[in-house]
């Protein structure tokens, strides 16, 4: 049965409900032209979106949402903070790499789909048709996120809310309905250029302007094949995507734990060590990141990842498990578990050799240490060298 409300009134009962349902935020648009049409055609000529051929199909529905959903009127784009404070302790000695905060507990798509799908039994009441994304449909959702006043797009192209700073998920309802639109909010950024700086692979070209094929987040997650050697270093010890840029927004000083308990992080993602990620066969990957956003990369593109940043600051002690790699079936990881043992081995080389040249330097010193002072000496040289070589490759 089909409720006869005015535009007004429907969307405050919307809002209301996407509120007691769990959402953060929930702004309303009208159905048009993204504003960044231009630029984000622009954006694919360049060949920006690296291997992301799903940008390119998707072109003109992301340029017009009437090829989406013929006869759509408004777009309600909804905001939900994923925001688990900081990062829970691991052990000292543990190497275990560093996940995007996002990816800590269980797969987003999953949790807001279901709260999309109520929203759509909601609208339907009022006879609305709808289309509900979250993430993966062809829509320029930052854009209209920004024009309905979730946020505004900071110089790292995410966008920045007032009161959630950069850690909230967006989704989107195109819908026939007619609801009152939202207002902007202005950008609030000012000269801050924090996250261009943090970037550790220089991805955020300019103000606004993102080359993806430089971006750890790219790199680790859409990018289906070999990592760029020249790109391999920077990586450090990131594992699965990267918030950097975010990290560094000051306007998170204002952002809150998220309600959402689904987005806790687990122990698989706080407390395994890199070396131990590498002895999971299929079956054990998918039974660990069962519900998790790490799945969609599968166990080839977790383990070459898991190995990268092995060969970045892994040590002696993980050669074993990287030479078992090294012999794994799938060449992906194989090769990233050989290129990680010759890093390691070159770090080994050269901290041996430099020890040695020190030993040298202070035996033939003419202060005539005694085997105490001797020995001291020596090992604050090795522990100089250790520290000057971490800084270099992490």
């Amino acid at each position: 049965m089909i409720t006869e409300i005015c535009a007004q009134e429907l969307k405050r009962q919307v809002v209301a409900f996407a509120r007691q349902i769990g959402f953060d935020s929930c702004r309303v648009v009208a159905c048009g032209q993204p504003a960044h049409t231009n630029e984000f055609r622009a954006w694919l000529r360049e060949g920006a979106h690296g291997e992301m051929h799903y940008m390119q199909r998707g072109e003109e529905k992301r340029c017009d949402p009437q090829k989406v959903l013929p006869g759509a009127r408004s777009i309600v784009v909804l905001a939900l903070n994923y925001f688990q404070g900081n990062a829970p302790r691991a052990v000292a000695t543990a190497k275990t790499g560093i996940i995007a905060r996002y990816a800590w507990g269980d797969d987003y798509h999953d949790v807001i789909r279901t709260k999309l799908d109520e929203i759509d039994s909601f609208l339907r009441q009022f006879g609305g048709r709808q289309k509900c994304y979250v993430d993966t449909g062809p829509i320029l959702e930052r854009d209209y996120a920004a024009q309905g006043g979730i946020g505004w797009h900071g110089k790292n192209t995410m966008l920045i809310g007032e009161r959630l700073g950069t850690w909230f998920f967006l989704a989107e309802i195109l819908t026939t309905l007619e609801l009152l639109p939202d207002e902007s909010v202005p950008d609030r950024c000012g000269t801050c250029e924090r996250c261009i700086t943090a970037c550790p692979t220089g991805a955020i070209t300019a103000a606004h302007r993102l080359d993806a094929r430089r971006c750890i987040s790219y790199l680790t997650i859409e990018l289906k094949g070999s990592i760029p050697l020249e790109l391999r270093p920077l990586i450090g010890d990131r594992i699965f995507g990267c918030d950097d840029c975010l990290e560094v927004c000051p306007w998170n000083r204002f952002a809150h734990v998220s309600h959402e308990t689904a987005f806790a992080a687990r122990e698989s993602t706080a407390g395994m060590s890199l070396r131990d990620y590498l002895e999971l066969n299929d079956d054990q990957f998918r039974e660990l990141f069962k519900k998790s956003p790490i799945k969609r990369i599968k166990r080839r593109g977790f383990l070459r990842n898991v190995c990268v940043a092995l060969g970045n600051v892994g040590d002696a002690s993980d050669l074993p498990a990287l030479e078992r790699a090294a012999a794994d079936p799938e060449p992906l990881i194989a090769q990233h578990a050989a290129w990680a043992v010759e890093q390691i081995q070159a770090r080994q080389s050269s901290s041996h050799s430099g020890f040695a040249n020190k030993i040298d330097l202070v035996q033939e010193s003419g202060n005539h240490l005694n085997p105490n002072q001797f020995l001291a000496a020596s090992q604050l040289c090795h522990e100089r060298d250790f520290v000057c070589q971490s800084q270099r490759t992490n």
